[in-house]
C-alpha cells in the first residue's frame, strides 16, 4: 500500500498541532488532527456512549438515539460546517465526537446527581469530565515517569472541544476544568484570549445544538410522547421551557413565529402515523431543518468575515437570531413532552437515589470495587476529596446498565 503525504490544512501553525507530550506518529500519511480523530474513535470512553442515554433510556426502544449515535450526528454536521468555513474537518469531526464523552450514566440527570455528591473534591461538570478524560483518564499516552496524559491530543483538538473554557471558580454552574487538570488546560490556551473559545469549538457547539434539537424532536415523534396537533395548544409551556432552560432572553412573540415559521415549511410533516412513508418523510424533515441551521450559520459567517480560512480566533461563528430561537424551540418541544413529562420525574427520581447509593458503596468498599485502571489514582490519592474524586471518575465512566449491574452487586 502507498501512502499519501500528510498535508496539513492552512490556518494551522506547528503551535497549534504540538501535544503536550511529543510523540511521533508510528506511520507517514496522515495528518496530526487525523491522528486526534484515530485516537477519539478508538478510545474506550466513546465507546462506552452506545450504552448511556441522549433523552430516552438506551434499551427502552430500538429507534431512539443514545449518546453515541448523537456524538456521530453532531460530527457529521460539525465537519461539513467546519469545512466550508476553512476549518480541519477531522479536528472538527474529532472534537465533536469527543465533547460528550465525559457524560455520566443516565445523562444530565446523572449529571447533577454527581454534582451534588461531589461538592468536597469540586463539583461534576459533564465538560469538565470530557476535558478529563482526554487529558486523563483514558488509556494511550503515558509520561516516562509513568503519569497518563490521556489521548495526548493537539492543543487544537484539545482547544476545540472545550465549550467552556475557564474553571469552576469563574462559573461553578458550567465549566471545562477541574483543578487537578489545570496544568495541561493552561498548556491549551497558552496565547488565547481570556475566556474565548476557539471558533471551532463554537462550531462544535451549533452543531451539537443543532443535532439534538432536530433528533430529539424526530425521536419524540416516533416515540409517540410528541403529538404535531398539540404543539399550538401547549405553546405556552414549550415558550417557558425554552426560556428557563435554552434561551433565557427568548420571548413569547419570537416563540410563536419560530414554531409558525418551522410548521410553514414545506417539509414539516402534517401528521404521522409511524408509516413508511411518513418516517421517510420525518427523515427529509431532519435532512432539511440541519441544512436550515447550518446554512444560516455559514452564510452569516461569511458574510461577517469575508472568504479566507477560519480559524482559531481570527473569527467567531455567527448565528442568525431567527435560527437560534427556532433550534430552542425545537428543543423547548422535547423538554416539555419529554424531559419534563410526568411519566419520566419517578426514573429521575429513582436514578438520583442509584447514582448516591453507587458512590458512597464504591467509596466504602474501595479499592476493591475499584476498576484496575483506577486503583494508581487511588493509591496516590492523599485526602478524602482526593479519594472521592476517584471513586466520581469510575461511576461517570459507566454506562446506564453498567451502573445498574454495578449497584445490584453491590447491594
Amino acid at each position: 500500500m502507498v501512502l499519501r503525504a500528510a498535508h496539513e490544512r492552512p490556518g494551522y501553525s506547528e503551535f497549534d498541532r504540538e501535544r503536550f507530550l511529543s510523540e511521533p506518529a508510528k506511520r507517514p500519511g496522515r495528518t496530526e488532527f487525523a491522528r486526534d480523530r484515530a485516537r477519539i474513535i478508538h478510545s474506550f470512553a466513546l465507546r462506552r456512549l452506545a450504552a448511556k442515554t441522549q433523552v430516552a433510556v438506551p434499551w427502552a426502544a430500538d429507534f431512539p438515539r443514545t449518546r453515541l449515535s448523537h456524538s456521530l450526528e453532531c460530527a457529521q454536521v460539525g465537519r461539513e460546517l467546519g469545512e466550508s468555513l476553512g476549518a480541519d474537518p477531522d479536528l472538527m469531526e474529532g472534537a465533536c465526537l469527543a465533547h460528550d464523552i465525559g457524560h455520566p450514566p443516565f445523562g444530565h440527570n446523572g449529571e447533577d446527581a454527581l454534582n451534588q455528591i461531589a461538592q468536597e473534591c469540586g463539583g461534576f461538570e459533564g465538560n469538565a469530565q470530557s476535558f478529563r478524560l482526554l487529558v486523563r483518564l483514558e488509556a494511550k499516552t503515558v509520561t516516562p515517569e509513568g503519569r497518563s496524559v490521556g489521548l495526548n491530543l493537539t492543543r487544537s483538538s484539545l482547544d476545540a472541544a472545550t465549550k467552556y473554557p475557564w474553571s469552576r471558580s469563574t462559573n461553578s454552574r458550567k465549566f471545562g476544568v477541574y483543578d487537578d487538570d489545570q496544568e495541561i488546560f493552561d498548556w491549551v490556551r497558552i496565547h488565547a484570549p481570556e475566556g474565548k473559545t476557539a471558533i471551532e469549538a463554537q462550531i462544535m457547539d451549533w452543531s451539537d445544538d443543532v443535532a439534538y434539537s432536530v433528533h430529539d424532536f424526530e425521536d419524540a415523534l416516533v416515540s409517540g410522547q410528541v403529538k404535531l396537533h398539540y404543539l399550538s395548544n401547549d405553546l405556552s409551556e414549550i415558550f417557558s421551557v425554552a426560556k428557563n432552560s435554552y434561551l433565557p432572553d427568548i420571548t413569547a412573540d419570537e416563540a410563536s413565529q419560530a414554531l409558525n415559521q418551522l410548521q410553514a415549511l414545506s417539509c414539516w410533516p402534517a401528521e404521522y402515523d409511524g408509516s413508511h412513508r411518513h418516517l421517510a418523510g420525518l427523515k427529509d424533515l431532519a435532512s432539511q431543518l440541519i441544512g436550515r441551521f447550518a446554512l444560516a450559520a455559514e452564510r452569516a459567517t461569511r458574510e461577517r468575515y469575508g472568504d479566507g480560512d477560519l480559524t482559531r480566533y481570527s473569527a467567531d461563528l455567527i448565528v442568525p437570531r431567527e435560527q437560534r430561537v427556532e433550534v430552542a424551540v425545537l428543543k423547548a418541544i422535547s423538554g416539555f413532552y419529554v424531559i419534563n413529562a410526568e411519566t419520566s420525574q419517578k426514573r429521575y427520581s429513582d436514578q438520583q437515589t442509584l447514582i448516591q447509593e453507587l458512590v458512597a458503596a464504591v467509596l466504602k468498599n474501595a479499592p476493591k470495587t475499584l476498576e484496575s485502571f483506577f486503583l494508581a489514582d487511588w493509591e496516590a490519592a492523599k485526602t478524602d476529596a482526593a479519594r472521592l474524586r476517584v471513586v466520581i471518575d469510575q461511576v461517570a465512566s459507566l454506562t446506564d446498565p453498567g451502573a445498574y449491574a454495578l449497584h445490584s452487586h453491590l447491594k
